[in-house]
């Protein structure tokens, strides 16, 4: 004999069994464990500035590691803080230090320390695929065909009938760009595949890969961190020396693991599964952005009952490559438009954005300010704003290095208004990642989707251990009412809910742009 739901929900605007007030997410509840936990992606110069110089600084983001701790983020990935001639600071000229800008060693070994006292990871970017052209490395292999750093890079003369080549045309970006640069004064070209600033390094060197070893057992045991996440790991070696690439990785974990048994690597291999996956074996985690632009679609299109069932088959897939893979999940990053302006500002679409992300299997990461719902297109400089951590007059931590075009006071509520507001975006990823952390099924669980026929409905199970949890999606700007299939009717509990959801007798009517979590 089938059950039936014997209770009438009525939930509105946010009303949720875990209340954002309370610091659901304290770790003592904690049943997540990273790196399967959530992670908060900072560029330093636009988070907290302490000093009042108009960039943010170590010590200001050490001032807000209780913020995190509060939001439930249980690690930090740093975009690069080594010192650099650009603000972005991909183009490095010392593996060893800090840039001047952002501090010392001693701040940063005190934000590691203050980090590790509240359970939170540091990740820092490593950036190996190149160095700035004004590292001292560089700088003396152009000038000096003898150079000891010669073979750190990559040459060929300016008559070498191979350089063609080496021009690559699988990217949109880069089509009929040649990436041999002259040196003036020299017969010689180097190679770079990001530009002429940014000159690739010569992996086939020995001497080259102790240096990156060297420079990477600097950053596990005297500063503390507890991994890396690598920028442009697809291009160590040329697109056709792919496989060579994959060994790299490989070689590079297994170096890191003798310093640091539990060292975390995440990659950026932004392509398609099928060339991501052969990466897994050296890089453990990877960033998902098939998934992320698909649920970028999914909302903007109100479309969303494949979803799950693509997320799965990929799932399936990489764990044919590696069983103990990490799916790096998140919505956009540094190098995207931020979530708000991909969704047209449209404040429900970001939020069942973010309900996907947080239901959906894998470690998710934020983009600091998409808490706070922060805007941003490119150029790049405009996804990378300041912070908005209170009103312009009260906000002594706010970074000033740019005049912000998207994320400003009449934008944006910052954050110490939006902790006031139980029904804040802020307040609404502090409930989602609060129950996350707390749910075995949802932060560690298996994923079973669900097709019910909708279009506009992503519906799914996570499974773990003694616990499931059935997710309801509803994406459309309609309200949508469906019969349960007789093998769920035994989900009868709601753990979370937004607006005006009800459930009887089998039937659930979901509001515009909702979720409905319910449990046995």
């Amino acid at each position: 004999m089938k059950k039936t739901f014997l209770f009438r929900l009525v939930l509105s605007c946010l009303v949720v069994l875990l209340p954002a007030s309370k610091s659901i997410h304290a770790q003592q509840n904690a049943v997540s464990k990273w790196p399967k936990g959530i992670s908060y992606e900072i560029f330093v110069q636009s988070f907290c500035d302490s000093d009042g110089d108009g960039k943010g600084d170590i010590k200001g983001m050490t001032s807000k590691l209780d913020y995190l701790k509060d939001l439930g983020v249980e690690a930090v990935w740093l975009m690069p803080v080594n010192p650099s001639p650009s603000y972005h600071k991909y183009d490095v000229t010392d593996y060893y230090g800090i840039h001047p800008d952002y501090g010392t060693t001693d701040d940063f070994k005190q934000f590691v320390a203050e980090a590790h006292k509240r359970n939170i990871k540091v990740v820092i970017d490593m950036v190996l695929n190149h160095c700035s052209s004004k590292h001292p490395w560089f700088i003396d292999a152009a000038k000096n065909e003898n150079s000891p750093y010669r073979e750190y890079f990559v040459w060929t003369h300016k008559d070498d009938p191979q350089i063609k080549a080496f021009v690559t045309s699988t990217n949109e970006d880069s089509r009929n760009r040649n990436r041999w640069n002259k040196v003036e004064g020299s017969d010689y070209l180097y190679y770079s595949y990001f530009g002429p600033h940014m000159p690739d390094l010569n992996f086939d060197s020995p001497k080259l890969r102790e240096e990156i070893f060297k420079a990477g057992r600097y950053w596990l045991t005297e500063m503390g961190i507890d991994g890396f996440r690598l920028d442009a790991a697809r291009h160590i070696f040329p697109e056709e020396r792919a496989k060579e690439s994959h060994a790299w990785w490989v070689y590079f974990l297994n170096e890191m693991q003798k310093v640091k048994k539990e060292v975390y690597l995440v990659g950026e291999v932004w392509a398609s599964s099928d060339i991501v996956a052969p990466y897994l074996k050296g890089i453990p985690a990877l960033f998902n952005f098939d998934l992320a632009s698909s649920i970028r679609k999914a909302v903007n299109e109100e479309r969303a009952d494949s979803l799950a069932i693509k997320l799965k088959a990929i799932e399936d897939f990489y764990t044919t490559i590696n069983p103990d893979f990490i799916d790096a999940t998140f919505l956009t990053n540094h190098d995207q438009n931020r979530i708000m302006s991909s969704v047209d500002d449209n404040m429900d679409k970001a939020r069942i954005a973010a309900a996907l992300l947080f239901t959906l299997p894998g470690s998710p990461y934020l983009y600091y300010g998409e808490e706070i719902g922060m805007r941003g297109k490119k150029p790049d400089e405009f996804i990378r704003e300041p912070f908005l951590w209170d009103d312009a007059k009260n906000d002594k931590g706010r970074a000033t290095w740019v005049k912000p075009r998207y994320s400003s006071d009449s934008t944006i509520i910052p954050a110490a208004r939006q902790l006031k507001d139980k029904n804040s975006l802020l307040n609404y990823y502090k409930t989602l990642i609060g129950l996350r952390n707390s749910s075995k099924a949802l932060s560690l669980g298996e994923l079973s989707p669900i097709d019910l026929g909708i279009r506009e409905i992503c519906s799914f199970r996570r499974v773990r251990e003694d616990e499931e949890v059935l997710v309801l999606h509803n994406l459309s700007k309609n309200e949508r009412s469906l019969q349960l299939p007789g093998e769920l009717t035994g989900y009868n509990k709601v753990v979370f809910g937004t607006k005006s959801n009800t459930v009887k007798n089998n039937t659930v009517l979901l509001a515009p742009c909702s979720t409905l979590i319910l449990k046995k």
